[in-house]
């Protein structure tokens, strides 16, 4: 039987966050449901990714670097390695904003959706972020809070 302490926190932080995970991820095979749960209410501090409450910021450039750099890049420039993240920088789908506030909402492929964990003014924000800066200059035509509301 694991001991608690044995269960890596990235786990709990997986749990704790609504379900993100099928399963605890314990050092040993089999743990006992009795100490999972004991870990978990020790734990409880833990602020989990998919905390809605963690995403307060309402400036754009902060959204990006809290929410979407870690795949995208802090340049924009995209990655590929366990999975492939598309380069925002000089990316002419993100011309028009009505894509990137869709993406943005409802998610794409294995990117998540955001819309449960954003409001309106914020995803207007990240988008506007996006098509004018990291090498972008898309400035016409922004993303609006109303057009997030409509996407919804």
């Amino acid at each position: 039987m694991p001991h608690p302490a044995r269960i890596t926190r990235f786990a709990l932080a997986l749990v704790l966050g609504g379900g993100l995970a099928t399963g605890l991820v314990a050092q040993d095979n089999d743990p006992d449901p009795e100490d999972l749960e004991q870990a978990i209410n020790e734990e409880a501090p833990i602020v989990a990714f998919a905390d809605p409450g963690r995403f307060v910021a309402e400036d754009g450039e902060a959204l990006y670097n809290s929410i979407c750099a870690g795949c995208h890049m802090p340049d924009g420039q995209g990655a590929v390695g366990a999975g492939a993240y598309p380069a925002l920088a000089g990316n002419p789908m993100i011309e028009f904003p009505e894509y990137p506030v869709q993406v943005v909402i409802h998610g794409q492929n294995a990117m998540p959706a955001f819309g449960g964990y954003l409001d309106d003014a914020q995803v207007a924000a990240v988008v506007n972020y996006i098509r004018t800066n990291l090498g972008n200059s898309y400035t016409e035509d922004p993303a609006t809070p109303e057009m997030a509301s409509e996407t919804r």
